[in-house]
């Protein structure tokens, strides 16, 4: 029988069951995580967005409650997320003519044990995705595209940045 070098995937136990990492001994510590994505659509939909004319009201404000309210409840959506007290989240959006589009970028912030990568990157597929939801009668097409993480510090692994 050959011996395997053990899974560099942490989720995993020795037998391949999935499980949730064990982060009891690992120290407290200030980390942060920034992701970004963004969500193109057609020049007349971004019109509604910046003047403020969408039918469901203030897209861009919406759309950042959104954004915060989801990385308070990534756990619930992420089956093997460890629920985190996040100590502040910050949602910027920007828009852009060339594709139109809206930009959003997230930075989640604790102190704890472990890292707040996936609250970042929750925040913001929600935020694109009311944003999504905001507009969708005037422009189905839309896509999301480019949601990845930026930038990460604290903890064991340090500062990681793409």
């Amino acid at each position: 029988m050959s011996s395997q070098p053990p899974s560099p995937l942490t989720h995993f136990d020795a037998q391949g069951q999935a499980h949730m990492v064990d982060v009891g001994d690992k120290a407290n510590t200030k980390r942060s995580a920034t992701a970004e994505g963004r969500i193109e659509m057609h020049a007349d939909t971004l019109a509604l967005i910046r003047d403020g004319n969408a039918k469901k009201g203030d897209v861009l404000g919406i759309a950042r409650v959104a954004a915060i309210q989801a990385s308070k409840r990534t756990a619930d959506l992420i089956p093997l997320c460890h629920p985190l007290a996040l100590s502040h989240v910050r949602v910027a959006f920007t828009t852009g003519d060339q594709p139109p589009h809206v930009h959003c970028t997230v930075t989640a912030e604790t102190t704890g044990p472990t890292g707040v990568e996936m609250e970042a990157l929750t925040a913001v597929q929600v935020g694109l995705l009311t944003i999504y939801d905001m507009c969708k009668a005037a422009d189905r097409g839309m896509t999301m595209t480019g949601v990845r993480l930026l930038e990460k510090m604290g903890g064991k692994s340090g500062h990681w940045t793409a």
